[in-house]
């Protein structure tokens, strides 16, 4: 028996973070688009989860990342004031480590790049601010970006979502793309069910990119996330408010990255992916087990930077990330094609950009001039012409 056909102008597949972004922005333009989810909306098997995120302006990572951020912050707030929930939470981010750290000098080099306002502290104005911060050696600094926080990821994908679909967006949850297939005038999505025939296709399917789109030099890597208790006494100097979103180089050339507790969470904190816990892994067969050796490394330097906070993890949950060579997103289409746009390449600093991801994305897919200079994340950067 031959497949249903259904016609839409563009397929959105794959709606975590990039993805439901992008459907939304498309929904808004009055665009017919459908999206495609392999699971349910919100889920917790890719890399969209885990109940929070830090949400960072000042991005060392690159300086043309701060103009994402802060479309994303925008929207976000737009979006949360038309349905009531609190997408972004503003505490802002304390970047710590030596002068020449990047998360000094990098957030510096960003911030003045970008023209984003921060304030330095030195590392006595650290510790009185921040008494979590009373392990600080005396030449480090601080850099606070004040637009910083963090963000909600299962929260904000619903939200993406419902909102497109308020404005005419058709999902299918729970359901497997097959291939996705473009001709001479258009591009064929193909699900066990059904086949979805539209102009064009978005494929944002994150650690599983590489499936639909075999040419990019993706590397998927499995990536726990950990939350942490204050120990007794020090419960005040671990929440939120007092121990806000933060980055920080250890003296050793450690990275690590986290916040404090709220409302039903502990203390979040992580080490960056690249350590040996952070093996390469297949979407498909991701260990979703989560063992002892995970949090050896983390716990480690937990007890090195933060006393106050016990250094036995109270709660896990694996993750995905999806490297690219430089770390920097994919965004555009691979072969200059005007059938087939690519989202992905999070590199385990996405989320925060998904909404200006999104943004961007739809301006790619309409014809729009895109609101910044996007040719470090073309994906044609990767692919041999």
């Amino acid at each position: 028996m031959t497949a249903p056909q259904f016609q839409t102008d563009v397929v959105v597949v794959g709606l975590g973070a990039f993805g439901s972004a992008a459907l939304w922005r498309l929904a808004a333009r009055g665009v017919r688009v459908t999206g495609v989810e392999r699971f349910g909306v919100g889920h917790a098997l890719g890399s969209s989860h885990g109940a929070t995120r830090l949400f960072r302006v000042a991005c060392y990572e690159h300086p043309s990342l701060a103009p994402l951020a802060l479309k994303s912050l925008a929207l976000w707030t737009e979006l949360g004031e038309r349905t009531g929930e609190v997408l972004v939470r503003q505490t802002g981010c304390l970047n710590t480590g030596a002068p020449t750290s990047a998360p000094v000098a990098g957030t510096l080099a960003a911030a003045e790049a970008a023209g984003v306002p921060v304030k330095t502290l030195n590392a006595e104005e650290v510790r009185q601010t921040y008494p979590g911060y009373a392990w600080l050696d005396d030449d480090d600094l601080g850099v606070l970006d004040p637009w910083a926080g963090i963000c909600y990821p299962e929260r904000n994908v619903r939200a993406h979502v419902a909102e497109a679909r308020r404005l005419g967006a058709e999902v299918f949850e729970h359901t497997t793309v097959t291939a996705v297939e473009t001709t001479d005038d258009g591009v064929l999505v193909r699900t066990p069910t059904a086949t979805i025939a539209a102009q064009q296709v978005v494929v944002a399917t994150g650690a599983w990119l590489g499936t639909l789109v075999p040419e990019l030099p993706l590397d998927p890597r499995r990536m726990p996330m950990f939350f942490f208790r204050a120990r007794p006494g020090h419960e005040q100097d671990y929440t939120l408010d007092a121990f806000p979103a933060f980055t920080r180089a250890l003296p050793d050339g450690t990275e690590v990255w986290g916040h404090g507790s709220a409302d039903d969470y502990g203390i979040k904190l992580g080490l960056l992916p690249n350590g040996d816990n952070f093996a390469p892994t297949q979407a498909e067969t991701l260990d979703r087990f989560v063992h002892a050796s995970d949090s050896a490394e983390l716990s480690a330097a937990v007890a090195r930077a933060f006393p106050g906070v016990d250094p036995t993890p109270e709660k896990a949950t694996p993750c995905m990330v999806n490297n690219t060579p430089d770390e920097q997103f994919v965004i555009g289409r691979p072969h200059g094609a005007e059938r087939v746009l690519v989202a992905g390449g999070d590199s385990a600093h996405g989320f925060k950009h998904a909404a200006g991801v999104g943004e961007l994305v739809a301006q790619l897919v309409v014809g729009e001039e895109p609101f910044l200079d996007a040719g470090f994340v073309d994906p044609r950067r990767f692919v041999t012409p």
